[in-house]
């Protein structure tokens, strides 16, 4: 669905999924805790650009070799998963959450070039 609706409406929107995550990440961690999976989860999907940076490359641009990571670390369907792994809902909620805050600031999946997709 957000694929038919103009991009400062779909920046609008993960904004406010953002602030939702961010307030049940907040919810759930006040009842068990697991901080250290706030932090590793919200910021691991960001390991993908240690893995692309290397020489020769135009501003803005990721290694070829880190696209498969990096945009696989950038869809919701990792965090989806991982809300069915017991004792990791804090991290499935930092993962989805840094997810929306990328695409509600214009980061979006790379194309195979590793430029950021229009």
């Amino acid at each position: 669905m957000l694929a038919t609706i103009s991009t400062p409406t779909k920046r609008i929107a993960y904004a406010a999924l953002a602030a939702a995550l961010l307030t049940a990440s907040i919810v759930v961690m006040s009842h068990d805790g697991a901080l250290w999976q706030f932090f590793a989860f919200g910021a691991a999907p960001d390991l993908a650009l240690f893995v692309g940076i290397g020489s020769g490359l135009a501003k803005g641009q990721l290694h070829p070799r880190a696209v498969p990571l990096y945009n696989a670390l950038h869809r919701f369907i990792g965090p989806i998963l991982l809300t069915f792994v017991p004792g990791f809902l804090v991290g499935a909620l930092a993962w989805a959450l840094h997810i929306a805050v990328d695409r509600s600031v214009g980061y979006s999946l790379r194309t195979r070039d590793g430029f950021l997709r229009a």
